[in-house]
């Protein structure tokens, strides 16, 4: 009982600190300052930041419960490393699906649209990540 206290303990921290890890990369990523625009009540920023967490959300999950995982006894430590791996590879294609679709779309400036506040482009990019993190999900199922 003790046990299970602690890993849901280690795991909400971890998954709290890389859900805050991701939105800084996300916000180096995208040129405005996140913090800032949140202030201003800028609707598209909170949607990216929303989807990078669940997106996030989502591959801590699939790595926790990964059938893998289960099949050979884990330390903490290890269960704690393959799930900092998998967030990292996830975040990466969060990264990189965002990149591809600047590279896409040529008929508006998507980092200007939700630097603007445009709801559309924030709910856009949040689809991207999430969709990309239900992809890696089920991978690492």
């Amino acid at each position: 009982m003790m046990e299970e206290l602690l890993l849901i303990v280690i795991y909400c921290v971890l998954g709290t600190g890389l859900m805050l890890l991701g939105n800084m990369v996300v916000d180096w990523v995208i040129p405005c300052h996140f913090p800032t625009e949140i202030k201003k009540g800028n609707v598209a920023v909170g949607c990216v930041t929303a989807g990078i967490s669940v997106a996030i959300g989502i591959i801590i999950k699939a790595a926790i419960m990964s059938p893998q995982a289960a099949a050979v006894e884990e330390s903490i430590l290890e269960g704690v490393a393959s799930t900092v791996y998998y967030y990292a590879i996830g975040l990466i294609f969060c990264i990189i699906g965002y990149f591809i679709t600047l590279l896409l779309n040529r008929k508006y400036d998507l980092n200007k649209e939700i630097g603007d506040g445009n709801p559309a482009a924030g709910i856009m990019t949040a689809g991207i990540f999430v969709g990309l993190a239900i992809v890696i999900s089920g991978v690492i199922m």
